[in-house]
């Protein structure tokens, strides 16, 4: 009796290890709530160079997680409830990089909000821990409760400036979109459940390959009711809930006034973090527990991804504010992520994580320049808002263009990258005599025609800062150290990645391998 007490205590332990970052984390967000009531209201700033440090640290214990295990991934915990395996490792430091240049944004636009408060940060902080839950999740029900501890805390971040009529407006259209999302997503969930009889993916993925092989299948649903159709809708309730989180059409509706009515240094998380975080969830759900399906559901996601990337380009030309401008941005991107996981194979993967990362640099960094903007008298969110920045300040503009390149996929830049990785799997996948179809090939040629049509209202920005005929802000523009560092971190990362890309495909091949093996396994299977 003690050996098995001893034995369970070692397991407690193991597990606990697994998910250090994460308990950093969260130990750090409570003591940023508690410095939020001990330190006088002109200190509270420090709450925010602490959540950097607790940041910090976690990624520190990531890396010491991956050096310690590289050997022997993936590891499962807590009953097969988390897998820490390369694909999670990967979003997780996209996870911890979005938080650190959020916070570091964050302090110059909340001083200028009169909104510097602690439990902003831990806001951050606890969406930040549900979306590392996120992808390493490995059961229905802990990926579940991830995503509603990173959506919750999003609801309140979206309204966080509450003297502000927009604010509020865009965080209760949010939370009620999102609560009709999530109880769709949630039927999805408890069908599969219900089908097979487990929460556990890898148990979801064998009771899927035994339906669809016509095997007999133990313990599910009563009645001898036909289980492929139930699967099927399945499937679309699971896609449906997930199209809202990314923002994909047609549960797109949300993203243009969350996007604008939000604080900005919100909607730069918002966009990044989250849309990573949700993607995590789609792989995880389509490739490997519904891998054996991918027949039934690369054809729709192929068509959401088409119509999505045509709106959210075609929309974002005629609109004027910056922070609309780029959530129709963000929806034709979604669209783009999509065709990494239609691909399903290893360009798709390294051209949906290569991306993501990338994306998280860039766009969050568009968002800065834009907060760089804002001062008392002047919202900055309009895109000629932007006029004469060139001759006013060279660098924030040369930044902001770089940018506006890179989300453009001009050459030399990350952004090329990712859409090269994304667009060259989807032709991998046509040239695959296994399973080479043609509108493979025309979703790519649609993906690149609508790449140059995007150019159009990113140069907008470009010709604005550069040849803009308004009359320019005299007042010289005033940063705060932290978001000069955010800057000038992301604009490095995308020349670096755009230059020199070898090492960041590398490390990518070699993290996401594991999902790699899955799904191909449960394709052949298939």
């Amino acid at each position: 009796m003690l050996l098995q007490a001893n034995t369970t205590a070692l397991f407690s332990v193991r597990d606990l290890q697994l998910i250090a970052p994460e308990l950093i984390l969260t130990l750090s967000a409570c003591v940023v709530l508690v410095l939020e009531v001990i330190l006088p209201r002109r200190e509270r700033k420090w709450t925010a160079y602490f959540s950097l440090a607790g940041i910090a640290l976690a990624a520190v214990s990531l890396f010491l997680l991956w050096q310690t295990n590289r050997d022997n991934l993936p590891l499962d915990a807590f009953y097969g409830m988390v897998r820490i395996d390369g694909f999670g490792l990967v979003f997780k430091t996209i996870f911890l990089l979005a938080a650190a240049l959020t916070v570091a944004i964050s302090l110059r636009y909340l001083d200028v909000e009169g909104e510097q408060r602690g439990e902003y940060y831990a806001l951050i902080l606890f969406a930040t821990v549900g979306m590392m839950f996120l992808a390493c999740g490995y059961d229905l029900i802990s990926l579940y409760i991830s995503l509603e501890l990173m959506a919750l805390t999003f609801y309140v971040l979206v309204g966080f400036t509450k003297r502000d009529r927009r604010s509020n407006e865009a965080g209760m259209k949010y939370f009620l979109l999102g609560a009709f999302s999530s109880g769709v997503l949630l039927y999805g969930m408890s069908l599969l459940f219900g089908i097979a009889g487990s929460t556990n993916l890898g148990d979801i993925s064998q009771s899927v390959t035994s339906i669809l092989s016509g095997a007999p299948l133990e313990g599910a649903l009563a009645g001898g009711l036909p289980l492929r159709p139930m699967l099927l809708l399945a499937m679309i309730a699971l896609a449906a809930g997930l199209f809202f989180k990314i923002a994909a059409v047609p549960f797109h509706m949300w993203a243009p006034d969350a996007y604008e009515g939000a604080p900005t240094s919100v909607t730069a998380f918002l966009s990044t973090g989250s849309k990573a975080a949700s993607f995590a969830l789609f792989a995880r759900i389509f490739l490997e527990a519904l891998g054996g399906m991918r027949a039934d559901w690369a054809p729709l996601l192929g068509l959401v991804a088409a119509i999505t990337i045509m709106v959210g380009n075609w929309a974002a030309v005629t609109q004027v504010n910056a922070k609309r401008l780029l959530a129709y941005s963000s929806i034709s991107n979604a669209g783009y992520l999509l065709l990494g996981v239609i691909a399903a194979n290893e360009y798709g993967y390294i051209g949906l994580v290569v991306y993501l990362f990338v994306y998280t640099l860039m766009n969050i960094g568009a968002f800065g320049v834009i907060i760089s903007l804002r001062r008392r008298g002047l919202v900055g969110d309009n895109v000629d808002d932007l006029t004469g920045l060139g001759q006013k300040a060279p660098g924030m503009a040369l930044m902001m263009t770089i940018f506006m390149l890179s989300l453009g996929g001009l050459p030399l830049t990350g952004g090329f990258i990712g859409k090269w990785f994304l667009f060259g799997g989807l032709l991998q996948r046509a040239a695959d005599p296994a399973d080479g179809k043609d509108w493979y090939l025309w979703l790519a040629i649609w993906a690149i025609l609508n790449t140059v049509v995007s150019f159009f209202y990113y140069v907008r920005f470009i010709r604005v800062m550069y040849l803009g005929d308004g009359v320019a802000d005299a007042r010289p523009l005033s940063l705060s150290p932290a978001l000069r560092a955010a800057l000038v971190v992301a604009v490095v990362g995308v020349i670096v990645i755009g230059v020199y890309p070898q090492p960041f495909i590398k490390l990518a091949q070699t993290l996401v391998s594991s999902l790699s093996d899955a799904a191909s396994g449960a394709f052949a299977l298939r």
